[in-house]
């Protein structure tokens, strides 16, 4: 199906991880011009920038101005900015209880997950409304929507960024005309870092024990969704939606 994305320009934040190259390469699939969020992972971002004929782009996105710096940056090099994907995020490594986790760590993730999408928002959106135009994806987690044991700080700030934050931006921007914005809730999502590093037969068990269709989700089935979504000729009549990419999951064993 043709998407209509062919030369348009797309920003893809956290595009250097292991779902954001899938969803920089799918963009690239379509013809779009497409524009390499980082942080940190300079080389990975500029080794897919080649690889795709994309750009590059650096940003601390827990800070409001370098988020606005990142989109002046986008918009000048490539004449303009169509589609912004907030991927952009970080997924504490160790499992612990509410009450074990610091004000220290809770803070940082809030910061690094729900802060870092609504600085991309923000910073998007007020491009949006001079251009009357344009498609937000913001990228959740299915934790959530059902929670995560060990992760309530990572579950309550993608949680926050699929409900109140998307349902809240859906009407700010409604005076704006065509401006959408829906959001992805990927589930168990088997990357290319976590096939390296291996993955217990027996959590993978767990993670598929409430799911319709009994496999993993692939990085490309999430970047497919986000570019459906981003779609003006597909999705054109599609805005404030949450579409999880999680094999039918119906909650999470504990």
């Amino acid at each position: 199906m043709e998407t209509g994305l062919k030369g348009k320009s797309v920003l893809v934040t956290g595009g250097a991880g292991g779902i954001g190259k899938a969803i920089c390469r799918q963009f690239a699939e379509e013809g779009a011009n497409v524009a390499i969020h980082y942080h940190t992972s300079v080389d990975d971002a500029n080794s897919l920038a080649s690889e795709i004929g994309g750009i590059a782009v650096q940003a601390d996105l827990r800070i409001h101005s370098e988020a606005d710096e990142m989109v002046r940056f986008v918009v000048s090099e490539s004449g303009g900015l169509d589609v912004c994907v907030a991927n952009s995020g970080l997924y504490p490594p160790e499992h612990m209880p509410l009450w074990e986790i610091d004000e220290g760590r809770w803070d940082a993730t809030v910061r690094s997950n729900l802060g870092v999408t609504v600085n991309t928002a923000r910073s998007f959106l007020a491009y949006a409304a001079r251009t009357k135009s344009g498609s937000l994806v913001l990228v959740g987690s299915t934790a959530g929507i059902y929670g995560e044991a060990g992760h309530s700080d990572y579950a309550a700030a993608k949680g926050a960024i699929t409900t109140g934050l998307l349902l809240s931006l859906k009407n700010d921007v409604s005076q704006l005309g065509s401006v959408r914005v829906n959001a992805v809730a990927p589930g168990w999502t088997l990357t290319e870092k976590k096939s390296e590093m291996g993955l217990d037969e027996g959590v993978m068990e767990r993670a598929k024990a409430t799911m319709a269709l009994k496999k993993l989700a692939k990085p490309t089935d999430v970047a497919r969704a986000i570019v459906t979504l981003s779609s003006d000729k597909i999705s054109g009549h599609i805005t404030g939606q949450v579409i999880e990419v999680a094999g039918g999951m119906e909650g999470r064993l504990i």
